[in-house]
């Protein structure tokens, strides 16, 4: 199963998500989206949720930390202890509900405002 992470800025917006979102799930069939526990309740995240009627699963904070990333934003490092939340949360979300083993399809791709991003992630066991 395929899961789109994400990592947003407290200022994104849903149109920033979902820019991030299409860039980085296109060809690709989602199952489910993903972003750190601290987001939750986040008014752009339920109605980016809502609006492509995907479950989302919150990834605790310690999960994110050691996971291994294709890029790095010094900010996700500093805070989360990875390089990159979008990623990491794809990968956490992938292997703990779909199957351990899970790989990223791609680095994460960040929204034309850069308040967003977006990393596919597949399960180990599809």
């Amino acid at each position: 199963m395929i899961v789109a992470g994400l990592g947003f800025s407290s200022s994104a917006t849903a149109d920033s998500l979902r820019e991030a979102f299409d860039a980085a799930a296109a060809n690709h069939d989602v199952a489910a989206l993903a972003t750190v526990a601290d987001k939750e309740g986040h008014s752009a995240l339920t109605s980016f949720a809502e609006e492509v009627s995907l479950p989302l699963h919150f990834v605790a904070a310690g999960d994110l930390a050691g996971q291994r990333t294709l890029t790095c934003s010094n900010r996700s490092r500093a805070t989360y202890g990875t390089g990159s939340v979008a990623e990491a949360s794809a990968l956490a979300a992938a292997g703990k509900h779909f199957g351990p083993g899970a790989r990223l399809l791609s680095p994460r791709q960040i929204s034309d405002d850069r308040l967003a991003t977006c990393a596919i992630a597949i399960g180990g066991q599809t």
